[in-house]
């Protein structure tokens, strides 16, 4: 299967019709092509970085060296693998050079990176690599048809995302969540205070700039907001105290760096505001259940939602195709240059 660009979605698509009938490679032409970094991937991929070395040598990071390492091992390796099992190595696009291959691996690292500092897992590292192997093939395992694009398709999990939700459902008796402390453990006085609010400006500004998701970003925090007020009324609880995770690092990073990312979430700004409240919606009915780990869960329940109206909206954009095949296995319209006079 092949991956082609897809300017609708802005995101890569596979086409399982005639694999090798856009790639340059078996076509005998000897030059890879440059890969483009998808906006804000590149500014991501470093601020995240940053974060790790400084949360393992100044914050207060409980895991050891070792978790992010096996993550980014693990995510590499199967980024790669998938990518030449998919295509073959003559028509990998993680080769032509060292800039392909970095910018090829950018969202593996990225991936491998959240679920390291986000997983506490004491000295379990299998766990550590389950996730990140997870997050990435996910990808590839779950996939949903783009309306009227003629048998292509996308994945709509948020990667990071799943693989630290199964990792927390699957290994529940003994994973959890790094804890919020951790991020601001080896500060004090005011710093506790601009990490935070230098986090807010960077990612309001990434989210602002190369993303465009700043109407998700806002909907979801009135969202968390309103389930808090209704919780509050329904359950006696102190509203002060329901909206406090609305102040701690690891929800700021939820916020500005999880929930944002623009392959799983909407385009349109009324789509990203609908998915941004559903979002809140939903973690404000999994943690008045009682159930743990909202955060995550939600935006997981979320994605699977959008990735369901994808399909249906896929279905009912589907047009009859000649000689009575679907779209997807009629190679005329995959390849026009097939119709013969």
């Amino acid at each position: 299967m092949t991956r082609e660009k897809d300017p609708a979605m802005n995101d890569d698509v596979m086409n399982p019709i005639h694999p090798w009938a856009a790639d340059p490679f078996r076509a005998g032409q000897r030059s890879f092509p440059r890969l483009q970094a998808r906006p804000g991937i590149v500014p991501f991929s470093v601020a995240i970085t940053v974060l790790n070395l400084l949360g393992h040598t100044i914050l207060g990071f409980e895991q050891a060296w070792l978790h992010p390492l096996v993550a980014l091992a693990t995510a590499y390796l199967c980024e790669l693998g998938v990518e030449a099992g998919l295509r073959g190595w003559a028509g990998a696009r993680f080769r032509g050079g060292l800039r392909n291959l970095l910018i090829f691996l950018l969202p593996a690292h990225i991936t491998a990176l959240a679920v390291a500092m986000l997983l506490s897992t004491n000295e379990r590292f299998t766990v550590i690599a389950f996730a990140a192997a997870l997050a990435v093939l996910s990808k590839s395992m779950f996939r949903v048809a783009v309306k009227d694009a003629q048998g292509k398709t996308t994945h709509f999990l948020n990667p990071s995302n799943l693989g630290i939700t199964a990792t927390l459902v699957i290994f529940h008796d003994w994973v959890g969540v790094a804890q919020p402390y951790q991020f601001t453990e080896g500060l004090s006085g005011s710093l506790d205070w601009l990490l935070p609010g230098f986090i807010v400006c960077t990612g309001s500004l990434l989210n602002w700039r190369a993303t465009r998701k700043l109407p998700l970003i806002g909907a979801w925090l009135i969202g968390f907001a309103l389930q808090a007020l209704v919780r509050a009324l329904l359950t006696e609880q102190s509203l002060f105290s329901l909206l406090a995770p609305m102040t701690g690092t690891a929800f700021v990073l939820f916020t500005f760096y999880m929930i944002s990312d623009p392959m799983t979430t909407p385009s349109r700004p009324l789509a990203q505001v609908a998915f941004g409240l559903a979002t809140a919606a939903v973690y404000g009915l999994l943690t008045y259940a009682g159930i743990v780990f909202g955060l995550f869960f939600s935006l997981t329940l979320a994605c699977t939602g959008r990735g369901a109206l994808l399909g249906l909206a896929s279905l009912r954009g589907a047009q009859p195709a000649p000689h009575g095949l679907p779209l997807a296995a009629n190679p005329m319209a995959i390849n026009p240059a097939a119709r013969r006079p």
